[in-house]
């Protein structure tokens, strides 16, 4: 369902705009209701809300000890609303979790989105892009 990157600025009042590509599936999935959670590799997760119900059944189903990564995910987790604007708040404690600030990076993941500051996310990607590729990348990629 989403796909690619898209450059964001967060306003004043850290709302992020969505891209249009994003919106209006986005009202027809799930009528504009979100959820945003922590990652722990430094971004955030954006889910229509009916992805995210079934997200949060696997990671409710996992053993005592995930019990951590249950409290990053499950206890982070934030319902928001898609506003007519097409604009989404994003809690002031979850953009300090992920450090972001004002410039960042959405990037479209099929089921959600990914939401980096920008610097990270090119840092991370540049580390990325100097390791040797993954064996499981080694029958698909060209």
């Amino acid at each position: 369902m989403f796909q690619g990157p898209s450059s964001i600025v967060l306003d004043a009042k850290g709302r992020l705009s969505m891209p249009t590509r994003h919106r209006d599936a986005l009202r027809e999935c799930c009528g504009s209701q979100l959820t945003l959670t922590r990652h722990p590799e430094g971004c955030l997760l954006l889910f229509p809300r009916p992805e995210w119900e079934k997200f949060r059944e696997r990671v409710a189903a996992l053993p005592m000890s995930a019990q951590w990564w249950k409290r990053i995910y499950l206890g982070h987790a934030v319902d928001v609303e898609m506003d007519g604007a097409g604009r989404v708040l994003i809690a002031p404690e979850l953009r300090e979790a992920a450090g972001i600030s004002r410039e960042a990076i959405l990037l479209g993941m099929l089921s959600h989105l990914e939401l980096w500051d920008r610097a990270t996310y090119r840092a991370k990607e540049a580390q990325s892009m100097q390791a040797p590729m993954p064996d499981a990348l080694a029958d698909i990629c060209l």
